[in-house]
């Protein structure tokens, strides 16, 4: 055991590798967690409110952002996807490879699963509150950010949570098409050099982040419901 560990701390994509990989992995879901939230909030939002009985019902805006943009983007694997999208990744960031890059297809693989979990979120606030608050004159608009948003907030920061760690798992496999990150390092090490012992190392580190995303996600959710 002993000496496996002294190969291991030896090894170059331990020592040399791991730290650069771990940025690039925090980078990616940094940057498409963000990105996602201010997407995806919106998105969910409209979804909710144009719904059949909704504060500004819209058949067809409705139809178009749910069935259709929502539904089919959620319906292809990822892996095919990430593919998919390179000449618009290479269109938007001027390149396919790298962390940023990866992060486009990693937002628009995740903007449509969280904006259904926000409108899922807003469909468990009380009917009773909106209709109060627009008994009371409010507008639309302030119904929406007066009462609704901030009813539904633990249940919003939760899904935030779910879609982050979503993305830590995403990541890996987005740095398998020239992403970089620890997917990509557990590839070129673990894989193709047969070190299983760096896949071992990059399952634990994404295991630790998941709990990480998780745990502080968890105490966020605790300090923001006041219920």
């Amino acid at each position: 055991m002993g000496d496996w560990f002294t190969s291991l701390l030896q090894n170059p994509a331990i020592t040399t590798a791991l730290g650069p990989a771990l940025v690039e992995t925090l980078l990616m879901v940094g940057i498409a967690g963000f990105a996602t939230v201010l997407v995806g909030l919106p998105l969910g939002v409209v979804l909710f409110v144009t719904q059949p009985g909704g504060l500004a019902h819209h058949r067809v805006l409705n139809l178009v952002l749910g069935g259709v943009v929502v539904n089919i983007t959620r319906s292809i694997p990822y892996a095919i996807l990430m593919v998919a999208l390179i000449p618009f990744t290479r269109f938007v960031v001027g390149t396919s490879i790298g962390p940023v890059a990866a992060s486009v297809s990693l937002t628009i693989a995740s903007v449509p699963f969280f904006a259904r979990l926000v409108e899922a979120s807003l469909r468990e606030v009380h009917p009773g509150k909106l209709d109060a608050a627009q008994a009371m004159g409010s507008t639309r608009l302030q119904t929406v950010t007066k009462v609704l948003l901030p009813e539904a907030r633990p249940s919003l920061v939760a899904n935030v949570t779910t879609t982050v760690v979503a993305l830590v798992g995403y990541s890996a496999m987005a740095g398998l098409i020239g992403g970089g990150g620890l997917g990509r390092l557990a590839y070129n090490y673990g894989y193709q050099r047969f070190q299983p012992e760096v896949m071992v190392v990059v399952l634990v580190i994404l295991v630790l982040l998941v709990q990480l995303v998780q745990l502080a996600g968890d105490a966020l959710v605790r300090r923001v419901d006041h219920r």
